[in-house]
């Protein structure tokens, strides 16, 4: 990579990833690390939020779904210790409803794993309200019931027997669905 790439970055490199998924979380690291930033890595909320705290990164990626929380509560700490940190919220769990909760909180950008480095790289470095080019492959009706579905679960604060009310639907069909990755 040219130096004139690393120039986008600015002076401050530092980059915080936050993931569970520790095979995953060091590859993404070396790729990130080859693109010129300089990571620091967590595997927990917790340890994200202490970095978040007492070294506030330039950059960060964080999951969304952690062994020991959230990862919406990292990107709330560092949005408070550093208010213009660039930050992607990453998970294998993509949803509408999610990623606008991600956004409010103060995330960057949203994107669904798997998510390669360009992808994460492209999103952290993104200008202004630019508008990312139409998808090649646009959800399909499966994906679009699933992501209704999300939407409402988490407008009824992920309350299961309500969601099932509102949509009409059996609660043991919700909640099979529920537990299910998403459809692509």
């Amino acid at each position: 990579m040219a130096e004139d790439e690393f120039a986008e970055l600015g002076p401050d490199r530092t980059l915080l990833l936050v993931d569970d998924d520790v095979p995953f979380l060091t590859r993404l690291a070396r790729a990130m690390e080859k693109r010129g930033f300089q990571t620091e890595t967590a595997e927990t909320v917790a340890a994200g939020k202490a970095i978040a705290q007492s070294r506030p990164p330039a950059y960060a990626v964080v999951d969304l779904r952690l062994e020991d929380g959230n990862g919406l509560d990292v990107v709330e700490a560092l949005r408070e210790r550093r208010p213009e940190a660039r930050i992607v919220v990453l998970t294998g769990y993509g949803a509408i409803a999610t990623a606008v909760a991600a956004v409010k909180i103060g995330a960057t950008d949203y994107l669904s794993k798997p998510a390669d480095a360009t992808d994460i790289t492209n999103a952290l470095l993104a200008k202004g309200e630019a508008l990312p080019p139409p998808p090649e492959n646009p959800m399909s009706a499966d994906r679009v019931r699933w992501e209704h579905i999300q939407r409402v679960y988490e407008l009824c604060d992920r309350n299961v027997s309500e969601t099932a009310r509102r949509l009409n639907m059996h609660r043991r069909t919700l909640q099979r669905i529920l537990a299910k990755r998403s459809p692509r």
